[in-house]
């Protein structure tokens, strides 16, 4: 059947691109308030509408809960969204830090009086805390405090400009006062203009309302300007006006101004005062005796002083080129001149002598001096050039001026270099006078700084009046003398009027810790006496010791003192006690160094442990500690010769007795054996006895006769039940005898026995089990411990022990060494006789896994140990080297699957055997070495 192609198909054709799903009816519920942010098909579209509804400014809660859903979806979308919480979170902790300085700034513009230090500190502490100064309301509070420091620095500068002014006008009056009276009169007025202005001024700084804010030196050095500045204008104002009136009227009272007085003499035709002065001539006294000893003297002491200005001047003559030469002569023409009349005419003419050699060098020295000042000139230009700077600059100006006066006297003075030198020296000093305007603010400042301490120091004592924590007021007492040394420089003069300001405050502020430190001194000597009458007693009580030293310990702790006076103190309270014990201390040495015979017998064998570690002997030393051990439990018993030991018996003529012939016998003993062995034995003992007596010696003969024998113990019949697995009955003995307790029926539980004697009655509360009976008698006896030692000799012996110990030790780990050096060795040589012994390799290494090692050894060198020394390291649980780790693995593996094949814990004997079966390998060596290492010490 034929099939035609159909030219349309029965099914829709399916598009070839495929479009886009329709967005769900369902929606996110947040979409419609993001603009499609949740709906957006890619990251970038969702940041971007994230930020455009950003932008709407949404509140903080509808951003937290769309950050909420996106961060879950798309952290890179939902970051804008951190930015923005995280800032808007950040301006709301602002916004409270804001407020909180805010309301400080507010209190601080509130002040009557303000401190500048407070209003910066608030901005600096402010800006620490991270306050937004830069916004509302900060900003103006800033703005606020700083023109008002502004005002109040403005208004300290003004204050001392009219300090400087008041000065300049009394500096006026001062000088119209040395000129006419006519001139002062005719700059009156001016004067006055200037003085009310003045006073204008001063009153409007004291009516501003920032003056309560100025720094307190301030108000008073206005006052005292005022008041200097009034009292010098009112005089002047009395003055002139008595020279006014004095002028018109000759009979008026002249000023007291000497000047304007003389003027208004001459005018009215009268001597001047100089010139009365002068007419006067005074009275000539008469003319005094001198004593011929006096005169004397005078005479000699004329003479040195001529002498030595004379010889001066003769050395500067001599050098020729001295500067110093012109004042040399000065000083002798002085000397001369004071001392002329008390010297003789050889040596008046000798100093005439060496003056007229000095003037005849005057000439030279013209021409010197012009040269030194031509150097200063030049030294002088250069410091205006270059300036050195503050101190130097006016130590190096004051030199120069200093030399410049030297010049000047040997020679004739040069006006038009002294013009420049003045002129040069004067712009050179401007510097120094910029220095000292900047230390004379420095020491302004630090003054203020020391001023503002003194006044913190007063408020602390105030505030910390009541405060008992000595500790703390030292260290902030502390810290007030640390702030007050690294105040600054002060001159001497400022200094010395801070310093007893200081002096007081601190004072005031230290009074309570003196005090409390003065009451803990009583209380610490009355300790001490107390410690000293404890220390006297004869019987030292431990418990009163104990407390007072607690009281101690309490005030020292409760008030601080100095360290040396407090180590003094405690020096001195410790003494009584320490001597107290000290004195019990050699009491008890002594009572322990009158050591006992157990004692020297430790000590001595103490010694011989000592003597035996010396030697490194293995043997010696264990059998000196052996011996040392007995002799800790009293059972060491020194070797004694055989001779002695057997003539001693012969010589006392006596058996001695068993020690242990007093003790109860054993119930299994040959003791209960029938009664006719008992006598069989007997008889020949019996018949001993005489025997004895009659080969002893003629002393022997005269001992008392021995003791008659003791009768045997009876056989006491018993019944008993042969039935296996039942308990036998134990024999009673016949009759009591011994001391309270040796009663061989009582049980060490201590329970009664019944009437018949064989059981203990059954408990109250619980029948008798005969499977209980002997529970009590399985532990072990107490270890006999030996009588008890003194300190020396437990101490001897607790260091021999421990000197063995480590000798031991060190014995041991050497032996091991060599027994290891020599196994290898012989692995290296092929020598079997190297190998060591059983004995030396130690208790793990039979005799048979020796033959192995010896046999491996004496065959020739084959097989491959790579294997075996990974068996080998496995079995001693040690570490593979890091490129033979993959083949550990590998045989880890192998081993898991032979379960019933021997460990290689188990087999490493034989694994041994074959390493040294193979050939030498030096790479193998060490590998060896450290798994038998491990191996031989298990």
């Amino acid at each position: 059947m034929l099939r035609f192609p159909m030219s349309k198909s029965s099914k829709p054709e399916t598009p070839a691109v495929k479009t886009p799903p329709a967005r769900s009816a369902e929606s996110h519920p947040l979409d419609g308030l993001t603009g499609g942010a949740f709906s957006a098909p890619t990251s970038g579209e969702r940041t971007t509408r994230i930020r455009e509804w950003l932008a709407t400014g949404p509140s903080a809660e509808q951003m937290a809960e769309v950050y909420k859903d996106l961060a879950n979806r798309d952290k890179g979308a939902a970051k804008p969204l951190k930015e923005k919480l995280d800032e808007a979170k950040r301006l709301k902790s602002q916004e409270a830090v804001a407020a909180e300085w805010a309301e400080k700034g507010n209190a601080l513009l509130a002040l009557k009086k303000l401190n500048m230090a407070d209003a910066l500190a608030w901005q600096r502490d402010a800006a620490k805390a991270g306050a937004p100064l830069s916004r509302e309301p900060l900003a103006g509070l800033k703005a606020q405090l700083a023109d008002r420091v502004k005002t109040i620095e403005d208004l300290q500068h003004r204050a001392q400009v009219q300090r400087e002014a008041a000065v300049l006008m009394a500096q006026r009056v001062e000088v119209l006062s040395t000129k006419s009276w006519r001139d002062a009169q005719a700059a009156w007025d001016t004067l006055r203009a200037d003085v009310t202005h003045w006073q204008a001024e001063a009153d409007e700084l004291v009516q501003d309302a920032n003056w309560s804010s100025v720094d307190a030196k301030f108000p008073p050095m206005l006052d005292a300007s005022r008041g200097q500045l009034l009292a010098v204008w009112e005089a002047f104002q009395a003055a002139l006006s008595l020279a006014v009136a004095a002028a018109e009227d000759a009979a008026a009272p002249l000023p007291a101004v000497p000047v304007w007085a003389d003027e208004l003499r001459g005018a009215r035709g009268l001597p001047r005062a100089g010139d009365a002065a002068a007419g006067e001539q005074p009275a000539r006294a008469p003319k005094a005796k001198i004593d011929p000893t006096v005169l004397k003297d005078m005479r000699e002491k004329s003479a040195a002083i001529v002498q030595a200005a004379l010889a001066k001047l003769e050395h500067e003559v001599t050098e020729g080129h001295g500067k110093s030469t012109p004042k040399v002569a000065a000083e002798l023409r002085q000397a001369l001149k004071e001392n002329i009349r008390n010297i003789d005419n050889a040596l008046e003419a000798a100093a005439h002598a060496a003056l007229t050699a000095a003037g005849e060098l005057e000439g030279w020295q013209r021409w010197r001096a012009d040269q030194i000042r031509e150097e200063l000139v030049a030294k002088a230009e250069a410091l205006v050039a270059k300036p050195l700077g503050g101190r130097k600059q006016q130590e190096a100006l004051r030199a120069m001026r200093e030399l410049w006066k030297t010049s000047d006297q040997g020679g004739t003075p040069n006006h038009a270099m002294w013009k420049r030198f003045d002129d040069a020296c004067n712009e050179a000093h401007k510097v120094v006078e910029a220095w000292l305007e900047k230390v004379k603010e420095q020491s302004e400042a630090v003054k203020a700084e020391r001023r503002s301490l003194i006044d913190e120091v007063l408020a602390w004592a105030e505030a910390n009046k009541g405060n008992t924590d000595w500790k703390y007021q030292i260290r902030s007492l502390n810290g007030f003398v640390e702030k007050w040394t690294a105040a600054g420089h002060l001159g001497e003069k400022a200094f010395a009027e801070i310093q007893p300001q200081w002096k007081a405050a601190m004072d005031a502020a230290d009074a309570p810790l003196k005090a409390a430190r003065a009451e803990s001194l009583a209380h610490r000597k009355a300790m001490i006496e107390e410690a000293q009458v404890l220390g006297a007693e004869p019987q030292l009580h431990i418990d009163a010791v104990k407390h007072l030293q607690q009281r101690w310990q309490h005030e020292a702790q409760a008030v601080p003192i100095e360290r040396k006076q407090e180590q003094k103190l405690w020096d001195a309270f410790r003494k009584p006690i320490d001597d107290a014990f000290q004195r019990k201390t050699a009491e008890r040495e002594k009572a322990a160094s009158a050591l006992g015979e157990h004692d020297r017998m430790v000590l001595e064998l103490s010694k011989a442990l000592d003597a035996a570690n010396a030697t490194g002997d293995v043997q010696k030393i264990r059998t000196a500690m052996a011996d040392l051990e007995a002799g800790l439990r009293g059972q060491f018993k020194p070797a004694v010769a055989a001779a002695p030991a057997a003539s001693a018996p012969a010589a006392d003529g006596a058996v001695p007795q068993n020690a242990e012939s007093n003790q109860a016998p054993a119930l299994d003993a040959p003791a209960q054996a029938a009664p006719e062995t008992i006598a069989e034995d007997a008889a020949p003992a019996e018949a001993a006895e005489p025997a004895a007596e009659e080969g002893a010696e003629a002393p022997a003969a005269a001992a008392p006769p021995a003791p008659p024998p003791k009768p045997a113990k009876p056989v006491v019949a018993m019944r008993g039940d042969d039935r296996p697995g039942m308990r036998k009955a134990e024999a009673t003995p016949a009759g009591r005898g011994g001391k309270f307790g040796d009663r061989k029926d009582a049980r060490p539980g201590g329970s009664k026995p019944d009437g018949r004697g064989n059981r203990p009655a059954d408990n109250k509360f619980e029948p008798y089990r005969p499977e209980r009976e002997g529970r009590f008698n399985d532990r072990p006896a107490y270890e006999e411990r030996g009588p008890r030692l003194g300190d020396a000799a437990f101490r001897a012996q607790r260091e021999a022990f421990e000197h063995a110990q480590q000798a031991l030790r060190k014995l041991s780990e050497q032996a091991h060494g060599e027994v290891l050096t020599n196994l290898l060795k012989g692995w290296e040589q092929r020598d079997p006789a190297l190998v060591p012994a059983a004995q030396e390799l130690g208790k793990l290494v039979t005799p048979a896994t020796r033959s192995a090692w010896t046999q491996a050894l004496s065959s020739a060198p084959k097989g491959d140990a790579a294997d075996t020394l990974l068996r080998l390291e496995i079995a001693a649980e040690l570490p593979t080297p890091a490129e033979h780790l993959s083949a550990r693995r590998m045989l880890q593996l192998v081993l898991l699957t032979k379960r019933n094949d021997p460990t290689p814990a188990q087999t490493w004997g034989e694994d041994t055997a074959k390493v040294l079966a193979a050939p030498y390998d030096a790479a193998h060596v060490r590998r060896l070495q450290n798994v038998l290492k491990a191996l031989l010490k298990r």
